[in-house]
């Protein structure tokens, strides 16, 4: 089923859609390119954000939550995509290691744990639970909110391998963002692949960084399409000594935020746009929606009142932030029953598989719509998505404007691997 949108069909948007649709090969083949010269994250998500005269990334998340909210359908092309990513790291592959977040007693974070262990199951591996949590100490039950559980264990560490009792895995994969920091039990595993990296966790890594690849790959994807990168990218800025708390370095944000304000209302004027521009300030690690805010003039950063210096100043696990994106904000133009929502598109190796819609009754076009009270609207790409309709107009189908969500979700991916790349600490450095 696909879901009923209200979205803006007209402006720029439906000239870069006829553009993508005309130009199906073309783009088909420079990912293959692509992904002939760079490795794909093993799993990924992306916020999209569609405007109606621009549609672009706002968020790239390398340790994706909600697997649960895909539909079914979804499963068999998740199950592929997870085959061909194990073919190439492990083909020899029997055991998989699967480490979730510590907070696993919130049951819908476990049926997202429930749907990773179905997946790599059915791709033909043996799944077992380990946990970074020292309170768990012996194999622990957890229930699921139909009834079933998962059976999490304590992870045991050798001198070079990491795994369970009586079960050695080839491969890691972690659905846990490291945003607490690097545990040492996950250090120094040179004989096991740990996907993702720990540099792809929120302790070493940066948004800034992510958007720097991101708008190179957007110029690459922008040149062999005609047309200006402006219309698939968020212009960003950062400052990097900040403390909300305290109230230290709000200059360098009031700053940055007057001068990209700037530069959109330039954008504005020359594709014609009569909104009003606004910016996302946000913490540049870090995830669930946390420390963000919309600032439409850098005079309000003058007044932000005491609830929303302690919302700015603490993210996930407790961890202060220092450091700051500001990225154009990206208004919304969809809706489903009269609630703003936005795309969110899944992909298991280089293949989008599925997606939803996060949908915020409470929220703006131009606020942050991953916070408490948004629900899902599960969207399978698996049939409708991720081919295109040749011969229908832009706008008049469904299947065309979701091909066009996957398009972008692959650039973000690809970004995510050029940013992997450039990030890694064992990469050797030619000079």
């Amino acid at each position: 089923m696909v879901p009923h949108l209200v979205t803006a069909l007209n402006g720029p948007i439906n000239e870069l859609e006829a553009r993508m649709l005309d130009s199906v090969p073309a783009i088909e083949r420079w990912f293959r390119l692509e992904w002939m010269e760079h490795t794909p994250p093993l799993y990924t998500s992306v916020d999209v954000r569609n405007a109606g005269f621009k549609l672009a990334p706002v968020d790239t998340n390398l340790f994706p939550g909600g697997w649960n909210n895909l539909t079914s359908e979804m499963l068999p092309l998740a199950v592929q995509a997870a085959m061909a990513a194990i073919e190439k790291i492990c083909p020899e592959a029997k055991n998989l290691l699967l480490i979730p977040e510590k907070h696993t007693r919130n049951s819908f974070y476990l049926t997202n744990v429930a749907r990773l262990v179905q997946i790599f199951t059915q791709a033909g591996l043996n799944v077992r639970l380990g946990t970074l949590d020292p309170e768990i100490t012996a194999p622990t039950e957890l229930a699921l909110p139909g009834g079933d559980t998962l059976t999490i264990e304590p992870l045991i560490r050798s001198q070079r391998r990491l795994g369970l009792k009586n079960f050695d895995p080839c491969t890691i994969l972690l659905n846990n963002d490291l945003s607490a920091g690097i545990p040492p039990v996950l250090e120094g595993l040179h004989e096991q692949y740990l996907l993702p990296p720990l540099h792809a966790g929120w302790a070493v890594r940066r948004k800034t960084n992510h958007f720097q690849a991101y708008e190179e790959v957007a110029k690459k994807f922008s040149k062999l399409m005609g047309m200006d990168p402006w219309l698939i990218n968020p212009m960003y800025t950062r400052c990097g000594e900040v403390n909300f708390g305290e109230g230290s370095g709000i200059e360098c944000v009031q700053t940055n935020v007057d001068a990209l304000l700037g530069k959109i209302r330039r954008k504005y004027k020359e594709y014609g746009i009569n909104e009003k521009p606004f910016v996302i300030v946000k913490a540049d690690n870090g995830t669930y929606g946390m420390g963000i805010m919309t600032v439409r003039d850098a005079k309000q950063l003058e007044e932000i009142n005491r609830r929303t210096r302690n919302k700015m100043s603490v993210i996930k696990d407790g961890q202060e932030v220092t450091e700051v994106i500001i990225q154009e904000g990206v208004p919304t133009c969809e809706r489903i029953n009269e609630a703003v929502a936005e795309p969110v598109v899944y992909m298991l190796d280089r293949y989008v598989v599925g997606g939803f819609y996060r949908v915020h009754a409470d929220r703006g076009i131009d606020e942050n719509l991953n916070s408490p009270g948004a629900q899902f609207v599960p969207l399978a790409f698996a049939e409708s998505g991720h081919m295109a309709r040749a011969g229908a107009k832009p706008g008049a189908s469904a299947p065309n404007r979701f091909y066009m969500y996957g398009v972008v979700g692959r650039l973000a991916m690809l970004a995510a691997s050029y940013e992997l790349e450039a990030t890694d600490p064992d990469a050797e450095v030619y000079t």
